[in-house]
């Protein structure tokens, strides 16, 4: 048995599929294709996509929470927003596994205490390497971020293109979705909210 992290970031167990079941259901998806997974070009297809899933969704074997553990206290009483602007996301769409690129905004308010700037970053990596929606995305990396680090107030925005909109279906090459959520002071406070999204728009 293996443990994972589920959507909402709780370990749960499942039953551990070995690479080579893997690579194997990859050839049956050639086959299914029409093509001759034999013939050179794709004969190392299958291990190579398989080590490409394992960074595409290392997410699942990840913890959220884990990353904000370590904090900082000496920080003279500073009690303003901390905002990261365009943190790359790169993830994929749980409806048709196509690829979700954008970039990401986070704010959160400290309470007494503050986390490493790489580490808000790193939450955004977590969630965005597994299948995934963008607005659960977006509340995902708000309400870890609020809980983890007992913030005062939290927001995220998510600015991203779907290629499951893109390059199928309706194609629409130029259509890009926002999505935000907000926590706490952001959320009952519209100055703070209006100052973080000055701040974004710069």
């Amino acid at each position: 048995m293996k443990l994972v992290k589920n959507i909402d970031n709780k370990t749960t167990k499942n039953n551990k599929v070995s690479d080579k079941e893997a690579e194997e259901a990859f050839v049956k998806i050639f086959e299914w294709m029409g093509e001759d997974p034999s013939r050179e070009g794709l004969v190392e297809t299958p291990k190579r996509v398989v080590k490409a899933f394992k960074e595409y969704f290392k997410g699942y074997n990840e913890d959220a929470t884990e990353i904000l553990e370590k904090t900082f206290g000496d920080v003279h009483g500073y009690d303003d927003m901390v905002v990261q602007k365009n943190i790359s996301v790169q993830s994929h769409c749980e409806h048709h596994m196509a690829p979700i690129i954008g970039i990401a905004h986070v704010a959160y308010i400290p309470n007494k205490r503050v986390v490493g700037l790489s580490k808000l970053a790193r939450v955004v990596d977590v969630f965005s390497k597994r299948l995934q929606t963008q607005e659960r995305l977006t509340m995902q990396i708000a309400k870890t971020l609020m809980n983890a680090l007992d913030a005062k107030g939290v927001a995220v925005s998510i600015d991203a293109t779907h290629q499951c909109m893109t390059m199928r279906g309706i194609k629409k090459e130029q259509a890009t979705t926002v999505t935000n959520y907000y926590l706490g002071k952001f959320k009952d406070d519209l100055s703070f909210q209006n100052r973080y999204l000055r701040f974004i728009s710069k």
